[in-house]
């Protein structure tokens, strides 16, 4: 899909300042977007997630007078598609999509089409609580650098868990998993790329086993694929026997991987969530039994953000809306586990003694990982590696 749409795409190419119309100073900002509805389009899989959009909804009406539409997504090349769609007929001022949840390959490719509005993350008047000169995870996404076309909004990273009373040895590596798996067959699986969760375990595994960790940190080269790739297709023609439904189907995603667990059909799972498995726990998803932990190499972690279309209708409604999604007080709230356990983007030196005081009460259910674990944070690999690993998943598991 990327490669299509960004060979269409290109015929588009606007300068990062063209922002005519929206006003420079934040007032006149606030001013223009009272009464704009805003279309954000954010994936709709989890109920929590979905309840944090409805919650800050509420708040920016009350305060700004705008009406945030949440555009429930399966998937962020939905809405990806939705504005190449537009460019390509000709709407270049009336889309239909205002702001997007979006990072890596998705965020690429419409910057690289010039088919994002901007740069104008650096009006917000929250952002610099983000120490952008100093925390490079806010100002570059999957090495591409942001130049101020996306506002940073939540942190993740993967963790994995088991059930302690169907496991007590959890693998701590990859090559542990393989061992693992081949003495608990049928307990263990993930998603099906190009699902994110799936294409994140082939990344995880893929860093871990490749020869040349180095390449993918920049373009995947077609030259050398095939070598720096080889030790995962090894690694995972040994494993998926062993998986559940021995490797002939996968979970669609992470809550069908989630209710998986909690049915007991596995005893070893994953989540880009480190909040994901208290929560469950708290709400009788996963029993009390089930253990969340890091793996001792350290685990993918990433940045999400928010982008504005180059056709966005509403933009300073869009502006505003993520500078809200930015606040102590937004953030602070999306970082409780019961509400969703999103890590905060922001840098808590940069914040007063009262809005740090807020984070330091947020509760630590049971279940969940350390502090310390989370700071065994492996990088993306360039955003082009996604497509491709995807592709060659495909036609090697599902003749596709």
């Amino acid at each position: 899909m990327n490669k299509l749409f960004l060979a269409l795409a290109l015929g588009l190419t606007l300068p990062l300042g063209a922002q005519a119309e929206v006003p420079d100073e934040w007032s006149g900002v606030l001013d223009q977007a009272r009464g704009q509805t805003v279309y954000f389009n954010a994936w709709g899989g989890e109920s929590n997630i979905n309840n944090y959009i409805r919650w800050a909804a509420e708040q920016v009406e009350a305060r700004y007078d705008i009406d945030l539409v949440h555009v429930k997504l399966g998937d962020t090349a939905e809405a990806v598609s939705r504005v190449v769609a537009e460019k390509q007929g000709g709407n270049t001022e009336e889309g239909a999509v205002d702001l997007i949840w979006i990072n890596g390959e998705n965020f690429a490719t419409l910057k690289q089409a010039g088919l994002l509005f901007g740069p104008w993350v650096e009006r917000l008047p929250n952002f610099p609580l983000t120490d952008p000169e100093n925390n490079s995870a806010v100002t570059t996404d999957f090495t591409v650098p942001v130049e101020g076309l996306e506002a940073p909004w939540g942190k993740a990273q993967v963790v994995f868990y088991y059930d302690q009373s169907l496991t007590d040895n959890p693998p701590g590596s990859m090559s542990e998993l393989l061992s693992w798996a081949k003495k608990n067959p049928g307990e263990f699986s993930y998603p099906k790329p190009p699902q994110f969760l799936g294409t994140t375990f082939l990344k995880q595994a893929l860093i871990e086993l490749t020869n040349d960790r180095k390449a993918l940190y920049g373009p995947v080269s077609d030259a050398d694929f095939e070598t720096v790739t080889a030790p995962l297709w090894a690694f995972l023609d040994q494993l998926h026997p062993h998986l559940w439904r021995s490797g002939r189907n996968f979970p669609d995603n992470g809550p069908a991987l989630r209710r998986l667990m909690g049915d007991g059909a596995l005893s070893l799972a994953f989540s880009f969530s480190p909040a994901e498995v208290p929560a469950a726990i708290a709400n009788n998803e996963l029993p009390p039994t089930v253990e969340s932990y890091v793996l001792d190499g350290g685990t993918i972690g990433n940045v999400s953000f928010l982008a504005i279309p180059f056709n966005a209708q509403h933009k300073a409604g869009a502006m505003v809306m993520a500078n809200f999604l930015l606040s102590p007080e937004a953030q602070a709230h999306k970082q409780n586990p019961e509400n969703w356990g999103s890590l905060t983007v922001l840098d808590m030196d940069q914040l007063s003694a009262q809005q740090r005081a807020a984070f330091e009460a947020l509760p630590s259910p049971k279940g969940g990982v350390t502090a310390a674990e989370l700071q065994r944070v492996v990088e993306e690999p360039h955003a082009s590696w996604v497509e491709a690993l995807e592709s060659a998943w495909l036609k090697r598991y599902s003749g596709s």
